[in-house]
């Protein structure tokens, strides 16, 4: 991924965050690979994110998890302009060690998304499939997770607006 798109994603989530969800914004998540196949993105560990033992607060995690399904999804929805409403319908999660460093949260179900997406915009009906997330913490264990993330995620086309 080149040094300009990495930005130019990260600037998008974190101005998006600001003016939607402030607490992504807050977190400060930098994309380190983009793709229409998979998103990568950290979250530092620091003051805003850290808990009581000095690893990852849990709900800092589910944001990190959250922006990786979300933004995969925004982006094919922008991409093509697409009516279509995403919410998340459920989460599960396996917190499986402390996330002691920045935490990387990666979700390569790009074609599954892509899919689900084409799926409501030609049924006109709520659509819902699941993704995954993996949480790894690089600088300490390269690819062991410390979380594996499910999401649902929801997708519904809208309706035109009517003229009054």
């Amino acid at each position: 991924m080149k040094l300009m798109d990495q930005i130019k994603y990260t600037l998008f989530i974190r101005t998006w965050g600001f003016l939607k969800v402030p607490m992504i914004a807050w977190l400060r998540p930098t994309v380190v690979e983009f793709s229409n196949e998979l998103i990568a993105i950290d979250i530092p560990l620091s003051r805003r994110s850290k808990n009581h033992l000095n690893s990852m607060y849990f709900g800092a995690m589910c944001v990190g998890a959250d922006v990786a399904g979300g933004i995969l999804a925004m982006h094919f929805i922008e991409k093509d302009k697409l009516p279509i409403n995403l919410v998340f319908a459920d989460l599960k999660v396996d917190f499986l060690k402390k996330a002691m460093g920045r935490t990387r949260f990666t979700c390569a179900d790009g074609a599954k998304i892509k899919d689900l997406i084409s799926e409501a915009m030609s049924s006109g009906e709520r659509v819902s499939g699941k993704v995954t997330v993996t949480a790894t913490c690089p600088e300490l264990s390269e690819n062991e997770p410390v979380a594996i993330f499910e999401l649902t995620i929801s997708l519904k086309k809208r309706k035109p607006k009517s003229a009054t």
